[in-house]
C-alpha cells in the first residue's frame, strides 16, 4: 500500500477529485494549508501599505492505495492540477505499513 500527499493550488480541488474519481479512487482526505516553496510568498498592498505574505494558501490531499493504482493517480493528480505556473504544488508517496478499518476490523487492503 501506499499514501499519495499532493499539495494543490486551492481551485484545482475539484478537478483533482474528479480526475481520481476516473482512475477509480473513492476515498479521499483533504485539508486547507498554508505554505510556500520557491517563490518565496508574494507582496500585497492594503490600504496603502505594503506587506508580505510568506504563507500561500494551499490544499492537502491525502489517498491511500494499492500500489498498482499509484502511477494511475499520481498521473491524474499531475494532470488536472498542473497550471504551468510556479506555486502548482508538489506529489509525495510513501509506503504505508498497515491499515485497519475502525468499523469492522478489517486489515490492510481490505481497509482502504
Amino acid at each position: 500500500m501506499k499514501k499519495i500527499e499532493a499539495i494543490i493550488k486551492p481551485f484545482k480541488l475539484d478537478e483533482v477529485k474528479e480526475a481520481l474519481q476516473e482512475v477509480g479512487l473513492q476515498g479521499i482526505t483533504v485539508t486547507e494549508a498554508k505554505g510556500f516553496g520557491r517563490q518565496k510568498g508574494h507582496t500585497e498592498l492594503y490600504r496603502g501599505a505594503e506587506y508580505v505574505v510568506d504563507f500561500l494558501p494551499k490544499v492537502k490531499v491525502e489517498i491511500v492505495l494499492t500500489d498498482e493504482l499509484v502511477d494511475k493517480a499520481v498521473e491524474a493528480i499531475r494532470n488536472a492540477a498542473q497550471t504551468g505556473r510556479i506555486g502548482d504544488g508538489k506529489i509525495f508517496v510513501s509506503n504505508i505499513e498497515e491499515a485497519v478499518r475502525i468499523r469492522t476490523g478489517e486489515t490492510g487492503v481490505d481497509a482502504i
